[in-house]
């Protein structure tokens, strides 16, 4: 596979943030940090499962407004601390089949972090954009930094 194909079944997004790479890494990791910031605002998040390893699943529930459950799902395929996380994931009803890769590298006490979706397809990934892919992930990124404000006070 070239890399202009994968490019084209991906979206990146990146972020420097305020918090050191360690915090980072713990609230991506931990399910009580979860909790706290991957639900959009005014959402709550119940954790299902979080087996953070090689192979593992997760499985987060959110309550939506009409109602109805929204389900995230998914299993770590690589795992290097501090540094990396890839993870396939569904966001039922919405999304599925997807790879998630989170990027993280020390910037002094700040964070430079990269986000990738990767979809099996040019056509599932331009359809994801005009959905409003990058405003549903920029709201939960804004959550995240949110929470690492409050871990670092």
């Amino acid at each position: 596979m070239s890399n202009n194909e994968l490019e084209s079944r991906t979206i990146t997004m990146e972020r420097t943030l305020s918090a050191p790479v360690s915090l980072v890494w713990e609230a991506w990791t931990q399910p009580d940090h979860i909790a706290k910031w991957w639900a959009p605002k005014g959402m709550e998040m119940k954790i299902i499962e979080h087996n953070f390893t090689v192979g593992g699943s997760w499985k987060f529930s959110m309550d939506m407004p009409n109602g109805n459950e929204f389900i995230s799902d998914g299993a770590y395929t690589e795992i290097v601390p501090v540094e990396k996380i890839v993870t396939t994931a569904n966001f039922r009803p919405m999304t599925e089949g997807v790879e998630l890769h989170v990027l993280l590298k020390a910037n002094g006490d700040k964070t430079h972090f990269t986000f990738k979706v990767v979809h099996p397809t040019e056509e599932y990934c331009k359809q994801q954009e005009q959905m409003g892919i990058y405003n549903g992930w920029g709201s939960v990124f804004n959550g995240l930094e949110e929470h690492l404000s409050t871990m670092i006070s």
